[in-house]
């Protein structure tokens, strides 16, 4: 059913929003806590009468998403992440996360107002958007970086595998300069005039 919000309710919405919730849950909290009205069709001269008696609370409500979204606007989010092949990261980094890092800035953002376009699964920078109110929306940027151990390790790997490729292509090319390595076995006499015509071409 829907119901109009008469006071902003935490993972539902704000004050002055229509939603949707079940009539249980309408029933046995909403309406006795005066937290919402009944807003349905047969009901639209009592949902306009409540929306003009809750304008001031709605005024007081956008004022205080405008003051925070002026905290939230051009504020930046780091995350430190080890990644997986092509800097994909084991997992996500969620509006949860996000929520949870606003807080440890004292910004109180519910997650349910955060809107991530893309899914935030390798490192890079994100744009983010929060719904404050209903014409109020703040943006962040997110800029997710890898571990620095991680990066370190992956340097000594790299400089290990040059390091291999080096000495690879070096013995390769004394092999070509100088023969065939050594056998136990003995030459044939054509193998061994072979290599010694070689060995004379070579001083």
């Amino acid at each position: 059913m829907k119901v109009i919000l008469t006071k902003k309710v935490p993972a539902l919405g704000n004050i002055g929003e229509m939603v949707n919730v079940s009539l249980g849950h309408a029933r046995n909290y909403l309406f006795p806590q005066s937290l919402a009205v009944l807003a349905d069709e047969k009901n639209k001269k009592v949902l306009e009468n409540q929306k003009r008696s809750l304008a001031k609370k709605i005024s007081a409500e956008k004022k205080g998403a405008e003051e925070q979204k002026a905290k939230i606007d051009d504020l930046q989010l780091e995350f430190v992440k080890r990644v997986g092949p092509n800097g994909k990261l084991f997992g996500s980094i969620t509006s949860n996360d996000l929520s949870e890092e606003l807080a440890k800035r004292g910004l109180d953002v519910e997650k349910r107002l955060i809107q991530i376009a893309n899914p935030i699964k390798q490192l890079g920078a994100y744009t983010v958007r929060v719904k404050l109110f209903m014409d109020v929306e703040a943006k962040f940027q997110v800029k997710v970086v890898i571990d620095p151990e991680q990066a370190e390790e992956i340097k000594l790997q790299q400089a290990a595998a040059e390091k291999r490729k080096k000495e690879a292509a070096l013995a390769a090319k004394e092999a070509a300069e100088n023969g065939p390595v050594a056998s136990d076995e003995p030459l044939s006499e054509d193998e061994r005039l072979k290599r010694e015509t070689n060995a004379l071409l070579r001083s």
